[in-house]
């Protein structure tokens, strides 16, 4: 049952090498530590919704906010990079609605750390740095869901994410990595047209590159607090357990 603070929201955030969760109060502060687990593997569906259920026994909430890294329509996980292929077509919002027994919302993870970074004016495009790339584009504080633009050709025959997800982070090495992601932030810039873009992830760390003043690194945990404006923008898809 919501206390004076008013709904709390469990907000989970599913990452290609982790699962964070934190319960938040209608104002989207915390009210319990980040909790964080390795994302088992392979990451199949089963292991992973096992994972999410266990970080969420004993805290008291009255939803639950879900960022996933793939595309999402209607509660339903259409693709997954980063997991795997397991989890085309797993209906995510209704099943975790049934076990945890909470309305359930679902969006993909980098428009979620989207809602939690934006300013909502003009065009703002996020982007996330760790496994893979995530991305989102926001108009005026409205979402335009699922743009992906990491899984889009970048350079060399490559897309974005292979040049600057975590294995080429390794591959190449800082440095260079960072030369990748200058060069990509100029072509985004030209695509969109943005007026402003917000980097998350947890590669973001690695950041060393002199940001344009229109582009700024954001906290990680933005991914979590972008859960509670979900349920007011209303941007996923609801499910009652």
């Amino acid at each position: 049952m919501a206390d004076k603070k008013g709904l709390q929201t469990l907000s989970v955030d599913i990452g290609g090498s982790g699962i964070k969760v934190m319960v938040l109060d209608e104002a989207g502060n915390p009210v319990t530590d980040r909790d964080r687990v390795e994302t088992p593997q392979p990451a199949k569906p089963e292991p992973v919704i096992a994972a999410v259920v266990g970080l969420a026994k004993g805290k008291a909430f009255d939803r639950v906010s879900v960022g996933f890294p793939g595309v999402v329509k209607a509660g339903i996980t259409k693709t997954a990079a980063n997991l795997d292929p397991d989890w085309l077509d797993v209906d995510l919002a209704s099943i975790l609605a049934q076990q945890l027994g909470k309305p359930v919302q679902v969006i993909n993870d980098a428009d979620m750390q989207g809602l939690g970074a934006i300013a909502g004016q003009g065009v703002e495009l996020v982007i996330t740095l760790g496994t893979g790339m995530g991305g989102a584009l926001f108009l005026n504080g409205k979402l335009v869901p699922n743009l992906e633009p990491g899984h889009h050709e970048f350079r060399k025959g490559s897309t974005y994410e292979q040049q600057l997800g975590n294995a080429a982070l390794e591959e190449v090495g800082k440095r260079k990595w960072n030369d990748r992601l200058s060069k990509a932030i100029a072509s985004l810039e030209h695509l969109f047209n943005y007026d402003a873009l917000y980097i998350g992830g947890g590669n973001a760390k690695y950041i060393t590159l002199d940001l344009p003043k229109n582009a700024k690194i954001v906290p990680n945990i933005s991914g979590l607090l972008g859960g509670i404006a979900l349920w007011r923008e209303e941007k996923g898809v609801r499910r009652e357990g």
